[in-house]
């Protein structure tokens, strides 16, 4: 009974690892992320929670948090520190630190009028949570996406895809890629919808089959744009059922007109 639930355990914590939609797994709060990076010399900090559930179990992180550094232009650093939770269909669950993520992203060609902007985004999941309580992969793995976008007017959209390679016990590598539409409304929201598919992620995963996702989500700007509060919720119309949800907060900071910087420690005031 004990291995059973071990078993179980691993499986979920797993699934919210590998889940197409990490905030990590995506530009917070959509499961498809964008080519552009941090502005050069700024900053973007995320407290957020998610939620994955299929037929298996639910998983879930929060509080967990993200930091988004413009090193260089065109290049953005990515950190990603969770608390993961698991809940099986039976037997106890458990809460803590999951796997930590790290990522670069790079634009290498830039949006015009008529050309659209295309970057990637590789990152690294690092195994600092424990595998044998359900809280971690154990193993390293990787993602490796190519995203593209294009503006008109208040009407922004991207997407791309890409693969997981991932060989830890009872997983496998697998496609996955999806695609966004959003739009400015006014000074105070951003509305968008995506359509989301991944591949079977493995038997010891919480999505052991492929599934595709419709999501609905956006921003509402306290102080536009350097406070914003994100949310989404999304469930599946093909494959294996699943069901999505992701609420943070953001802010972002950097280096001011004139030159002045705020610096690392010194976010901006939310008035």
């Amino acid at each position: 009974m004990r291995a059973m639930l071990a078993i179980r355990a691993v499986t979920i914590s797993l699934a919210l690892s590998f889940s197409g939609w990490l905030p990590a797994l995506a530009g917070p709060p959509f499961q498809t992320d964008d080519p552009e990076p941090v502005d050069y010399q700024h900053f973007e900090a995320y407290v957020f929670s998610t939620y994955d559930g299929t037929k298996i179990g639910s998983a879930s992180q929060g509080p967990a948090f993200e930091m988004n550094w413009g090193v260089v232009p065109d290049v953005q650093l990515h950190l990603v520190v969770p608390a993961s939770g698991f809940i099986p269909k039976e037997g106890p669950g458990a809460f803590g630190i999951g796997d930590t993520e790290l990522g670069v992203k790079l634009r290498f060609i830039h949006e015009t009028k008529h050309r659209p902007e295309f970057g990637i985004f590789p990152f690294a999941e690092l195994p600092t949570g424990s595998a044998s309580a359900g809280l971690g992969n154990g193993r390293t793995w990787y993602r490796l996406p190519l995203w593209v976008q294009k503006s008109v007017g208040p009407w922004t959209t991207y997407g791309g895809g890409g693969e997981v390679l991932n060989w830890a016990p009872g997983m496998r590598n697998y496609p996955f890629g999806g695609w966004l539409l959003q739009r400015d409304l006014g000074k105070k929201w951003t509305l968008g919808t995506e359509i989301f598919a991944h591949g079977a992620e493995g038997e010891a995963a919480l999505s052991t089959e492929s599934s595709a996702l419709v999501d609905f989500g956006g921003y509402y700007y306290i102080r536009k744009p350097g406070f914003q509060v994100l949310f989404l919720a999304g469930h599946s119309v093909a494959g294996q059922p699943e069901t999505i949800a992701y609420l943070g907060l953001y802010w972002t900071w950097g280096a001011e007109k004139g030159g002045s910087q705020q610096g690392f420690l010194r976010p901006p005031k939310f008035r």
